[in-house]
């Protein structure tokens, strides 16, 4: 019987990606992934998902590259899955890198949630939406103050990565208030999503192991409100 670890690379945008590694494949000895794809996300390629967050099975992380040299990459590191992990791409692209990825060998494999999400001791509300600019954020902003405000309720939201900085640094990321994004040294990208919430005295977390980040969130919420990315189905 072959015992040999089944390789996998995963394709993604500093996102799902790193979510779906963390909750099917870390600490999975049957699997090894052996590079990431980079897409969407400027200056994440050339660099690596860390072995503070990859576990012990990546003493060295896992390299990240472009998603250009995906052929090139199944070449060289003979993968026998490929899985896509982001959203806000067509059909017609899903299938295009589809096919790309089959006819030089490995499986192209979508993860469910059934596999991936994480199961929370909070009520969730999550936003999402099928594209970019349909008003996510607003609506999260909506829902939060009545939930909050409104209600009474404590409410913590748990916003869609955005992990530009230092992975390892930014594994949970909890801002309480402004002077918290300059802590955490927040994008302007970040920055606009964030400093609404905080000026009407909600809590954000963010970060890269969304594990972790709902378990504190939990802590502190009588409601995990999720304010989701593009098409994504929520992790909590």
């Amino acid at each position: 019987m072959d015992q040999r670890r089944k390789r996998v690379i995963i394709c993604g945008a500093a996102g799902r990606d790193f979510h779906v590694f963390n909750t099917c494949f870390r600490g999975e000895g049957s699997f090894e992934v052996v590079a990431f794809t980079a897409t969407q996300i400027p200056n994440i390629s050339e660099r690596k998902y860390p072995s503070e967050l990859a576990g012990e099975l990546y003493p060295d992380g896992v390299p990240i590259f472009e998603e250009a040299q995906l052929g090139k990459l199944i070449q060289e590191l003979h993968p026998d899955q490929v899985i896509l992990a982001y959203s806000d791409v067509p059909h017609v692209g899903v299938m295009h890198l589809a096919s790309e990825v089959l006819a030089a060998g490995p499986d192209f494999r979508l993860v469910g949630p059934q596999n991936s999400q994480l199961k929370s001791s909070k009520p969730v509300v999550a936003i999402t939406a099928t594209r970019t600019g349909c008003g996510k954020s607003q609506t999260t902003r909506r829902v939060a103050d009545i939930l909050s405000h409104s209600l009474g309720f404590s409410v913590v939201v748990v916003r869609h990565p955005m992990p530009y900085g230092d992975l390892a640094a930014q594994a949970v990321q909890r801002f309480g208030g402004l002077g918290d994004l300059d802590t955490n040294h927040c994008t302007v990208e970040e920055r606009e999503e964030y400093e609404q919430h905080l000026n009407k005295g909600i809590t954000v977390f963010a970060g890269v192991d969304y594990e972790r980040i709902l378990r504190a969130a939990e802590l502190e919420a009588d409601f995990v409100l999720w304010d989701g990315g593009n098409s994504k189905s929520p992790p909590p």
